[in-house]
C-alpha cells in the first residue's frame, strides 16, 4: 500500500474475529463499548497510528487499519477489552492490503454476516468512520474505501433480492416466542435494556401479537420512555427489575452491559420462566440454568437459522459479488491515480519552473513582451503536457511503475517530492 502514497510506511490490515470461529463467550471478551472504542482511538493517536476505523457488533470485533506490523493493532484491541493475545491468536483473521480490502466490501454488503444479507453493519462502519475522521484517524484512503464500501452495500441492497424476507436475529426471536410458549398474548413480557435487537424484538412483538402486557426496564429511564412512548409500553425504575422479572413469563435481556447482569440470585419466580438474552457480552448468567422453571435461551442459537428465506438469498451473491468487483475497480482505479498524482504534480512543478525562466529570459529582451500573454500560454501548454502524461498512466497496457521512473529520471523529479 506505500506504492499508493496512502501511507508513508505502512500497510492497510484488517484484523479481527467472529462468529465463524469465536463463540459467544471470546466475542464478549473482544467487545468494545463506546467508552473502550474512544480510549482505543486516543490510545491508537498517542501510538502514531495515522489512520483507524473500529467496529464491534454482536457477532464481530474488527480494527482496519494502517500499521507496521499487525501486532500494533492486535496490541491495542487487547489493551482495550478483557480479550487476551493467546486468545486472539485461536480465532482470529488478519488480512493486508488487496486480501483487507475485499474483506471491508463482504463484510459492508452483508455477503459475511451471520445471517446472510443482514446489513445492520454498514450502520456500524458509518458512524464508526465518522469517529475515527473526528479523532483525527481517518485518511484519504480509508474514508474512499469506507466510502466506496457504502456505495457497494446500497446497490446490492437496492439491485439484489439478498436481503429480502424477514431472517434478522429479533424476527428469529419472535418466531422462537411462538414457537414455544402457548397463547403469547396473554403472557406478561419484560423488556431489559434498550440494545438494538431488543428494541427490534420488542418492535416484532408489538407487530404480531396483541400483547398489552409489555414492561420495558434499562438503568436510564429516559431512553426506556422514548421506546415505549414509540410502542405504547409500560415503563418501570430499574429499582423494580427483581419484582417484574417474578411477573413476568418471558425476558428479553439486551443490555450493553459488559458482564452478567442477570443471575439466579434475582429470580424468585415460581412458574416457568423464558430468558433471551440477545447480548454480547452475555448478559445472562448461565448459572439461571440450575433452576427448574428457567429456560435460556442465547442469541447464538437465535442465529442459527437456515430455512427457506436464507436458501433464497443464496442465489444472489453473485449479482451480489458482481457489484462489488465493479465498485472496488473504481475505488482501485482511484488508488492508481493517488499513485501517480505526486509524481504528475512534481512535474508541473517543474515545467513551471522552465516557464517562469524562459519568461524571465524573454522579458530582458524584449521591450514589447507581454507577460501576462506570456504566462496564459505557458499555463495551458503546461496543463496540455501534464494530462497527455497522466492520460498515459491510465492506461492498462502501460507498466505505470516503469513510466513514472521514467518520467523522474528524465525531468530530474525530486524523489522527496514524488514519495510524499
Amino acid at each position: 500500500m506505500q506504492s499508493y502514497n496512502m501511507s508513508r510506511t505502512q500497510s492497510f490490515y484488517a484484523i479481527g474475529l467472529s462468529y465463524k470461529k469465536a463463540d459467544a463467550d471470546i466475542r464478549g471478551h473482544f467487545s468494545l463499548d463506546e467508552a473502550s472504542k474512544l480510549a482505543l482511538l486516543q490510545q491508537a493517536k498517542e501510538n502514531g497510528v495515522e489512520s483507524l476505523v473500529v467496529t464491534s457488533t454482536c457477532n464481530r470485533t474488527e480494527i482496519y487499519g494502517f500499521a507496521q506490523h499487525p501486532f500494533q493493532l492486535i496490541q491495542l484491541l487487547c489493551d482495550n477489552t478483557r480479550g487476551t493475545v493467546e486468545e486472539f491468536q485461536d480465532v482470529a483473521y488478519i488480512y493486508k492490503n488487496k486480501e483487507a480490502i475485499t474483506h471491508m466490501f463482504r463484510v459492508g454488503s452483508g455477503l459475511d454476516s451471520q445471517i446472510l444479507g443482514d446489513f445492520e453493519i454498514i450502520s456500524q462502519l458509518k458512524a464508526s468512520a465518522r469517529l475515527s475522521k473526528k479523532h483525527g484517524l481517518l485518511n484519504p484512503f480509508s474514508e474512499r474505501l469506507v466510502n466506496a464500501v457504502i456505495q457497494a452495500s446500497k446497490r446490492i441492497k437496492n439491485e439484489t433480492e439478498i436481503s429480502t424476507g424477514a431472517t434478522s436475529v429479533s424476527f428469529a426471536s419472535v418466531q422462537y416466542i411462538f414457537d414455544t410458549v402457548e397463547n403469547v398474548s396473554d403472557k406478561n413480557i419484560l423488556l431489559f435494556g434498550t440494545g438494538k435487537i431488543g428494541r427490534n424484538t420488542c418492535e416484532n412483538l408489538v407487530k404480531h401479537t396483541e400483547n398489552k402486557h409489555i414492561t420495558l426496564i434499562n438503568r436510564t429511564k429516559d431512553k426506556a420512555e422514548q421506546i415505549a412512548g414509540k410502542f405504547n409500553l409500560v415503563v418501570k425504575d430499574y429499582a423494580n427489575l427483581q419484582e417484574e422479572i417474578t411477573r413476568a413469563d418471558i425476558l428479553i435481556v439486551a443490555t450493553g452491559a459488559q458482564r452478567p447482569t442477570i443471575d439466579k440470585q434475582i429470580i424468585q419466580s415460581k412458574k416457568p420462566l423464558l430468558i433471551l438474552d440477545l447480548s454480547i457480552p452475555k448478559n445472562v448468567n448461565e448459572n439461571v440454568e440450575e433452576l427448574d422453571r428457567v429456560t435460556l435461551v442465547h442469541l447464538d442459537f437465535l442465529s442459527q437459522i437456515t430455512d427457506e428465506t436464507l436458501e433464497a438469498r443464496k442465489k444472489h451473491i453473485p449479482a451480489a459479488e458482481a457489484i462489488i468487483e465493479e465498485v472496488k475497480a473504481d475505488f482501485n482505479s482511484w488508488l492508481e491515480t493517488r499513485k501517480f498524482a505526486p509524481t504528475i504534480k512534481a512535474l508541473k512543478i517543474k515545467l513551471n519552473e522552465f516557464a517562469s525562466a524562459e519568461v524571465d529570459t524573454q522579458r530582458k529582451k524584449l521591450s514589447d513582451f507581454n507577460e501576462s500573454q506570456a504566462e496564459l500560454i505557458s499555463k495551458k501548454i503546461i496543463q496540455k503536457i501534464t494530462n497527455h502524461f497522466a492520460h498515459h498512466l491510465k492506461d492498462d497496457g502501460v507498466s505505470t511503475d516503469e513510466s513514472l521512473e521514467l518520467i523522474k529520471k528524465v525531468f530530474q523529479l525530486d524523489q522527496t517530492s514524488t514519495n510524499a
